[in-house]
């Protein structure tokens, strides 16, 4: 694959390329349906594509899209909030860039790019048929990677990094700690503050830290009884703090409380300070092992409500885990059915009857790290989703 040129991508070119095809060649001879009026009310009825939802058509736009020129509705506005950070398990993200749908994506051939695009949204907005021929081509740039940026009707916005922060702080419904995405060119390794459990070897296998490499990018920690402001400054500044309760039948010196305050009491260290525009994430984990009291705490002092992941193999569940984090989509519902309370109860009680060994169910929370990609470098690009 050739070289992608080391040019910013927010700044704005001078020049107006098509990448493949042209939505200006011909003009649509009739109105179609859905995101089919796009190019016909831009080019018949001189509508500014600012007053079209670039997602779905829809001429009632609630606000302007965070990476594009165009407008988004109300109803799309919710999806792209709930699955723009959504990852599968190769490393891409799970959804269309554009409209946060789609069922056959492209996906940009830049290795340092996670990005996808349904073929609705570019045959719609770039051109009919462009499509197939982006299908065909054996490595193919994305729309936030080129060096220009316009494809047809698609204008890729200036400092759109800004602007997808500034759409996230604006319209979430539940404010989360949303930090500007990182240029590749600016992206340094992640380092990492893991508590009670190591999850060296998870963060390697998604590429966040070199087989072999410093181990100085990853600290881990099992008693922090002793561990002071002082420790936490001079082995720092970390990326992300990581903490988890043990799982449940794993026998512990402490209560499962201990775990969350000595936590809590290392995010404060862990910080950086106030209007520090670093990004810095947190997560975490109890492996059901907080009574409600101890979960309503947890949720009073991280400031949020937790996200139960399953583990649902067969038709049946086989785990859960409880998740606080800032990274982003752990919340999403699209990605994490909850769990009801009874079978939470009911898979408890089926665990503690087990007199098999507990292992750290580190899997259930491994993807999650994945949205990191935006923000810090990684170095492998084949991502294996067992441990």
């Amino acid at each position: 694959m050739a070289a992608i040129p080391a040019l910013d991508p927010e700044a704005e070119p001078s020049m107006d390329v098509i990448l493949v095809g042209s939505s200006e060649l011909s003009s649509p001879v009739s109105p179609g349906e859905g995101r089919d009026l796009i190019a016909y009310e831009v080019k018949v009825n001189q509508r500014n594509i600012e007053d079209i939802c670039l997602c779905c058509g829809s001429l009632q736009v609630h606000t302007k899209h965070p990476l594009f020129e165009g407008g988004i509705c109300a109803p799309c506005k919710d999806k792209f909030l709930d699955a723009l950070f959504l990852y599968d398990d190769d490393g891409y993200q799970s959804y269309c860039s554009i409209c946060c749908s789609g069922e056959t994506l492209l996906i940009c051939g830049n290795p340092d790019c996670t990005r996808c695009y349904c073929f609705e949204c570019v045959d719609s907005l770039v051109g009919p048929g462009t499509s197939g021929k982006v299908h065909a081509m054996s490595n193919w740039v994305c729309f936030l990677c080129l060096p220009f940026s316009r494809s047809g009707l698609l204008q890729r916005r200036r400092k759109w990094r800004s602007q997808l922060k500034a759409f996230y702080d604006r319209e979430s419904e539940s404010p989360l700690e949303m930090f500007e995405t990182v240029p590749v060119w600016r992206r340094e390794p992640v380092r990492v503050l893991s508590l009670f459990e190591d999850i060296k070897k998870e963060l390697t296998s998604l590429g966040f830290l070199e087989s072999g490499s410093d181990p100085g990018q990853l600290k881990h920690l099992d008693d922090v009884t002793d561990t002071v402001r002082k420790d936490v400054e001079e082995w720092g500044p970390f990326d992300l703090l990581y903490g988890a309760t043990p799982p449940l039948g794993h026998t512990c010196d402490h209560p499962p409380s201990w775990y969350l305050f000595q936590f809590h009491r290392l995010l404060q260290y862990a910080r950086p300070g106030p209007g520090s525009p670093r990004p810095f994430f947190w997560m975490f984990v109890d492996n059901l092992v907080l009574n409600k009291e101890d979960q309503d705490v947890a949720s009073r002092f991280l400031e949020m409500e937790p996200t139960t992941i399953p583990d649902v193999r067969g038709g049946s569940l086989q785990n859960a885990v409880r998740v606080w984090s800032n990274i982003p989509a752990i919340r999403s519902s699209r990605q994490w059915a909850l769990v009801s309370e009874e079978e939470l109860s009911l898979l408890t009680q089926n665990r503690q009857s087990s007199k098999l060994a507990a292992k750290w169910p580190t899997k259930l929370v491994k993807n999650c790290f994945l949205p990191l990609r935006e923000y810090f470098k990684y170095f492998s690009t084949e991502l294996t989703s067992s441990l």
